[in-house]
C-alpha cells in the first residue's frame, strides 16, 4: 500500500441540458456521463491514472451499481476495502454556465466496522471527512507512524476541528469558509493554528491561497481556459486532491506550490470534459495544458 484514500462511494449520473422539466414535463438531454463519484474516491481515481494507485477505504453495496464500481475500481488498479451498505449511494449533476446542480441520495449506514488495515510502506492518507470513525482512527495512526495525511474539507462535519488536529495538508473549499463564517484569510489563521503544515481555501476560477508552515500566506491564480471549452466543473476540486497527492507521492521533497501548480493544471483539463471518468488527466495531459496556459 503505498497511500490510503477514505471515503464514500457514489455513481455520478451527469446530464448536460439545456432546462431541467418540471411537473408533467418532458426534456431530452445533449448528452450524459455515468461514472464513479465521492469526493476521496475520485481523488483516488485520479491519483490512479496519473500513476500512483491508492488503496480506497469506502462504501460498497452488493446491488448491480456496486458491482459496476468494482469493475471501475479493478480497471484503474484501485484495490478497494469495502465498507457494506445495503444500496449504493447516487448522484445527479446538471452543469450549468460554470457551476453544477447536484441531487443525491446516500446510503451512508454502514453495516459493519470499519476494517483493520496494515499500513506498513503507506506514504500519505487522505480523507474527505466521511466515515468519521474511520478518518479519525486512520489520522491518528498516520500520525503515530509519520505518515502524511491530507484532508479535503469540502464542508463542515461533524468531525472537523478534532480531525484537523492529525491532518498535515488541510485543503478546504470556499464553502467551509462561508458556514464556519469565516474569510478565506481568516480560514488559513484557524488552518495554522490547529497545527497544519500547509492549509489552503481553494477559490474556483479566483485560485488558491494557501499557508505554510512559516506561517507566509500565498496565492496562486487559476488557469484561464475560455469560458466555451468549460463543459462540467463537477469533480474538479477532487481531481486537484487526487492531483496534488500523486505530485507529492512522486516528488515529496519538492515544494508544495509545484505540488499546486501540478494540481491546478489537473482541474484546468478536467473542467473541459463530461464526467468524473472523462475529466481524470494523464500526465501528458497536465503537461499540455501547463505549456499551453502557463504564464
Amino acid at each position: 500500500m503505498e497511500a490510503l484514500f477514505i471515503g464514500q462511494t457514489y455513481i455520478d449520473v451527469t446530464l448536460l441540458a439545456d432546462e431541467i422539466p418540471t411537473g408533467d414535463d418532458k426534456a431530452v438531454a445533449r448528452d450524459y456521463a455515468v461514472s464513479f463519484g465521492g469526493n476521496a474516491v475520485t481523488a483516488a481515481f485520479a491519483c490512479a491514472k496519473l500513476g500512483v494507485a491508492p488503496d480506497l477505504l469506502t462504501s460498497l453495496a452488493g446491488d448491480w451499481l456496486g458491482r459496476m464500481f468494482t469493475d471501475m475500481a479493478a480497471r484503474y488498479g484501485v484495490f478497494i476495502h469495502p465498507r457494506p451498505v445495503k444500496r449504493s449511494s447516487l448522484s445527479f449533476v446538471i452543469p450549468n454556465n460554470g457551476k453544477r446542480a447536484i441531487l443525491r441520495a446516500r446510503d451512508d449506514n454502514y453495516l459493519h466496522p470499519y476494517p483493520t488495515l496494515n499500513l506498513d510502506g503507506c506514504r500519505l492518507l487522505h480523507l474527505d471527512g466521511h466515515q468519521s470513525d474511520a478518518a479519525i482512527a486512520y489520522a491518528r495512526a498516520c500520525r503515530e507512524k509519520g505518515i502524511i495525511t491530507s484532508l479535503d474539507g469540502g464542508g463542515l462535519r461533524s468531525n472537523t476541528h478534532e480531525l484537523l488536529e492529525f491532518v498535515d495538508v488541510a485543503v478546504v473549499a470556499e464553502r467551509l469558509c462561508e458556514q464556519m463564517e469565516l474569510t478565506p484569510n481568516e480560514m488559513l489563521t484557524y488552518l495554522h493554528a490547529r497545527g497544519c503544515s500547509v492549509g489552503a481555501v481553494t477559490l474556483g476560477e479566483r485560485g488558491i491561497v494557501w499557508i505554510e508552515k512559516s506561517g507566509e500566506k500565498r496565492e496562486m491564480a487559476a488557469l484561464k481556459v475560455p469560458r466555451a471549452r468549460v463543459v462540467d466543473t463537477n469533480g474538479a476540486g477532487d481531481i486537484f486532491h487526487g492531483a496534488y497527492c500523486y505530485s507529492y507521492l512522486s516528488q515529496p521533497d519538492a515544494p508544495w506550490e509545484e505540488h499546486f501548480r501540478f494540481a491546478r493544471a489537473a482541474s484546468a483539463h478536467s473542467i473541459q470534459h463530461l464526467g468524473n471518468e472523462a475529466s481524470l488527466p494523464s500526465l501528458a495531459d497536465i503537461t499540455a495544458i501547463r505549456a499551453a496556459l502557463e504564464a
